[in-house]
């Protein structure tokens, strides 16, 4: 990843924060104009955003240190620890949810001013949209996991307040009050399900999850049509961590070649997969021809792949 990378990400999560204040704001002005406890479940849902937005802020800024002697490959898992938190929040604010609405549910009531209300959380629906567009892109383009936990949590943010419109006009125009709180409690199943899916995806970063089949593949065309003078490429790892990506493999060479022309090879390699992933770190172990080779093989100059 770029320095610009980098800025680009801090800016983005730096915006999180403000922007994420005034939509809780919002929804939770037309959850206090109608007494909806819908809507109440969708402002401490946004509630969280607040929270996550802030949390994301700190650990992007961390993850964005350079290697240091105690973290020699960076700090960029720092963002999963954000995503993870994330998660648990989305967990905690479905609980609560759940909490105000079962009451709700054994008298509930008529809104007051459901018109403004509605009015009001549409407009921060409208506004969470826009946001959640422009961090699920951010965070796929830069490879960044904390931007995409929150893009993706705003987007089911986007989603509840759909709901929870659709359901409260029914609610008045039927006038049975107890869709309110019964919508409530199926806005909370979905949060969980959101936050179970953020914790999931998080926890497999830390446990260094390779990259995607599409994105190995591109990593093997770019050795493949690079190793030219070498014998083959095997044992080949990646891994991802936030938004950087490791690569480590062995490249066979001729016994009698020199050290100088493996480097070359090194090199030529190596500036290659960081055509397709600018800033990898790659380590390539050179070993000479007779070693036995282990995993999967990469043969260049047209030979069989196994």
């Amino acid at each position: 990843m770029t320095g610009t990378d980098n800025r680009t990400i801090l800016r983005l999560a730096f915006w999180g924060i403000p922007l994420s204040l005034g939509v809780m704001g919002l929804k939770m002005l037309a959850w206090w104009v109608t007494g909806s406890v819908a809507l109440l479940s969708d402002g401490l849902e946004s509630s969280v955003n607040v929270v996550a937005a802030v949390i994301a802020y700190a650990m992007i800024g961390y993850a964005a240190k350079p290697a240091d002697a105690d973290h020699p490959f960076g700090h960029h898992k720092a963002e999963y620890f954000s995503a993870v938190i994330e998660g648990v929040l989305i967990v905690l604010a479905a609980l609560l949810i759940i909490w105000e609405a079962i009451p709700e549910m054994m008298a509930p009531v008529l809104l007051n001013a459901p018109t403004l209300g509605l009015a009001i959380n549409f407009a921060a629906g409208v506004v969470n949209a826009i946001w959640a567009y422009v961090l699920i892109r951010a965070g796929s383009r830069h490879r960044s996991p904390a931007l995409s936990a929150d893009g993706q949590h705003i987007l089911s943010d986007v989603v509840t307040s759909a709901g929870v419109l659709v359901g409260l006009l029914l609610a008045i125009a039927t006038g049975y009050a107890i869709l309110d709180p019964l919508l409530a409690v199926i806005v909370a199943g979905n949060i969980l399900f959101q936050g179970w899916k953020v914790i999931s995806r998080s926890v497999d970063g830390l446990m260094d999850k390779a990259v995607p089949a599409d994105e190995e593949e591109a990593i093997k065309a770019a050795i493949a049509a690079n190793a030219g003078g070498s014998l083959g490429v095997h044992d080949l790892k990646t891994r991802q961590a936030g938004p950087a990506i490791f690569v480590d493999f062995h490249m066979v060479v001729p016994e009698a070649m020199a050290v100088g022309d493996a480097h070359d090879i090194c090199d030529r390699i190596e500036d290659a997969i960081r055509a397709v992933h600018p800033g990898a770190g790659i380590a390539i172990h050179v070993e000479p021809e007779g070693e036995k080779a282990h995993g999967v093989r990469v043969k260049v100059s047209g030979a069989s792949r196994k």
